[in-house]
């Protein structure tokens, strides 16, 4: 290449063995074999804890039986605090947003080692909880804002048990997010966080399935044991990943540029080496784009950013919570078999398995991505009504919970790969957990008002409600971005796949 500056000449010659940073990264996202062989990975990590993190779900009615039956004694206000205890510390005590930053500074392999970690720690503490046997009378006295609990002691521990769990549960979703999204830019990212998501929701789905049965057939702390087998497995499929990992990093990260330039005659070679630390600055070889404490706020006045926010946290809160509180509403409403009731809860996680991916595929190749988000918000708006309605046959309840999984397929498969084209990539991960952290609210709080309004309403008709306007704003909400998009034009309908 030649260049002319003034009166000087100046002759630029490239080596052949020159690469860029940038260059070398894109080369090792566009190798199918590396960029899939990580989501299988990490996807199994986060899949026990979905396991984990629905595990206690089908247990409601063992749990609220007597010590002499084989329970804990638990009421239904009881259960709801605990269903609601798992975003407690990521919410009250900023821990969630803490992950984020930890996140972005210390990188993905540091975060998602300590998250996996936190989640084993969070379910031994629930194990010890149901298992030591605290009197009935014993009582823990709690106070969050105007809410007054008083709760048995088996109670409170299991709730800070699942309170720690929480908040590696939270931690690893937005490791594995990041992840998805370092490895799939530019390609099958949709597709990939979809395949992510169904394998996270066959976890669920296995949970709601297999933990009833197996707390029947055996004791009510079986289903604990064997989840922390399970997060044994994810910790170790993540220790792997870790490793090769750094390995790829290691192949791509340093590479030598000569560049020869003649001025006036006289040749001068110079030699750089380029570094590129996968931690902190990932895709890009310019400190510019590392992680900066001015990042939040520009990721804060972002319009996008909130209603992404605001839909995450009416659209979880309505589904999340629901699936906690489902298997006892096809026993109490539905006349549905206690043994069998778990599987009608698992019709939704299931049927995301296929659909998530899906969905997540027509969005790469087609676009419409807030055209998805909306029609899954309204048909889980439909699906809650229609669980108010006083109508009792089972075939109902299978009807509504197919839809249920196709709306819960269609607007996740969509949302998630809409926030790296609003958020850039170095500031991700506090993205991510400050979403999940505002999420965390309504997750936490709405199995609380559910708990309660079951337990002087046996009908389920105002919990359905409860959950019914909280999916319709997540519905109006998913109308408010497509005219901010159309907007500021963030391209959240179009396809991901670069041509």
């Amino acid at each position: 290449m030649f260049f002319r500056c003034n009166e000087k000449s100046v002759s630029v010659r490239v080596s052949p063995m020159q690469i860029k940073t940038s260059d070398a990264i894109r080369r090792l996202n566009d190798s199918p074999v590396a960029r899939w062989t990580v989501l299988f990975i990490v996807a199994t990590a986060m899949m026990m804890g979905y396991f984990v993190n629905d595990v206690m779900s089908p247990l409601e009615t063992l749990l609220e039986a007597s010590p002499a039956e084989g329970g804990l004694g638990w009421t239904p206000g009881d259960y709801g605090f605990f269903s609601g205890s798992s975003g407690l510390i990521n919410v009250f005590l900023l821990m969630l947003f803490f992950s984020g930053l930890i996140l972005d500074k210390m990188g993905i392999r540091f975060t998602g080692t300590l998250a996996c970690s936190l989640m084993i720690i969070g379910t031994l503490i629930k194990y010890y909880a149901v298992t030591a046997g605290f009197p009935p009378t014993d009582t823990f006295h709690l106070s969050l804002f105007t809410f007054h609990f008083s709760l048995p002691t088996s109670v409170a521990v299991a709730s800070l048990g699942f309170a720690v769990f929480g908040v590696g549960y939270e931690m690893t979703g937005i490791t594995v997010s990041k992840a998805m999204v370092r490895w799939f830019t530019g390609h099958e990212l949709a597709l990939a966080m979809g395949i992510q998501l169904a394998m996270a929701r066959l976890g669920t789905a296995a949970a709601l399935s297999i933990s009833a049965p197996v707390a029947r057939h055996f004791t009510l702390s079986t289903p604990l044991l064997l989840s922390l087998s399970f997060l044994i497995i994810g910790l170790l499929a993540f220790l792997v990943f870790c490793v090769m990992d750094r390995r790829l990093d290691n192949k791509t990260t340093t590479w030598t540029t000569k560049t020869t330039i003649a001025i006036n005659g006289d040749n001068k070679e110079l030699t750089k080496l380029s570094k590129l630390s996968s931690n902190q600055k990932e895709l890009s070889s310019d400190n510019a784009d590392e992680f900066r404490w001015s990042d939040i706020g520009t990721t804060l006045r972002s319009p996008g950013f909130w209603l992404i926010t605001l839909f995450c946290v009416l659209f979880y809160s309505a589904v999340s919570p629901f699936l906690k509180f489902s298997t006892k509403l096809m026993v109490m409403k539905y006349g549905v078999d206690p043994d069998v009731a778990g599987f009608f809860s698992s019709i939704a996680p299931f049927g995301t398995i296929l659909m998530t991916p899906l969905f997540g595929l027509i969005y790469d190749r087609y676009g419409k991505g807030v055209t998805l988000v909306i029609t899954g918000a309204l048909m889980l708006t439909a699906v809650h009504f229609g669980f108010s309605l006083p109508m009792h046959s089972s075939t109902v309840a299978i009807t509504l919970m197919v839809i249920l999984s196709i709306g819960y397929s269609l607007a996740p498969a969509a949302l998630w790969p809409c926030v790296p084209k609003i958020i850039p990539l170095k500031c991700l991960g506090t993205a991510y957990s400050m979403i999940f952290f505002i999420q965390n609210f309504g997750r936490a709080i709405i199995p609380m008002f559910v708990g309660k309004a079951n337990e002087t309403d046996s009908t389920y008709e105002t919990s359905m409600l409860i959950f019914g306007f909280t999916a319709l704003g997540a519905a109006l909400t998913a109308l408010a971005m497509w005219y901010v998009d159309r907007r500021q034009g963030y391209g959240l309908q179009l396809p991901n796949i670069r041509k």
